[in-house]
């Protein structure tokens, strides 16, 4: 058996994660405005974040990348080409594959979710020291990890 005290910091930290989690999910239930190319949901910017990171990548590495199916990711691609932020086109040398590869528009909406992603930082590092970031970095892999499994 725990000792109480044990016990009880389990329960907090696990409320800790929780509120976390729920806050996390209210945020991914938002569009929000990426630049010019507008109004945007959590997962198109995801979608546009995984492709700028290389400026073009083959669909179904996309869907292996976010975890998701290629059917999942053909939609979200789809909605993306309407928003003119994201283009499709066919492989070089292998006829049955599809890249994926951002719009002018797709590179505006990337670098204006990049700037958000750093004031984000910078306001965490005015409370955090780099070694609590640190720390903090390294729980977020571990708890991605757990709730993978």
């Amino acid at each position: 058996m725990q000792p109480q005290s044990e016990s009880c910091d389990s329960r907090q930290g696990s409320a800790r994660i929780g509120r976390l989690i729920m806050q996390l999910k209210r945020l991914n239930r938002h569009s929000y405005q990426f630049g010019a190319a507008g109004c945007l949901t959590p997962s198109e910017i995801n979608i546009i974040d995984e492709i700028g990171a290389d400026g073009r990548i083959l669909m179904s590495e996309l869907a292996a990348h976010l975890g998701v199916t290629k059917g999942a990711v053909t939609q979200l691609v789809c909605r993306l080409e309407a928003k003119d932020c994201v283009q499709r086109t066919s492989h070089a040398t292998d006829s049955r594959a599809t890249l994926a590869s951002l719009t002018e528009k797709g590179r505006q909406a990337y670098l204006a979710h990049e700037q958000l992603n750093q004031q984000f930082y910078d306001k965490l590092s005015t409370r955090l020291t780099a070694q609590e970031i640190a720390i903090f970095e390294k729980c977020i892999d571990k708890i991605c990890e757990v709730l993978k499994e």
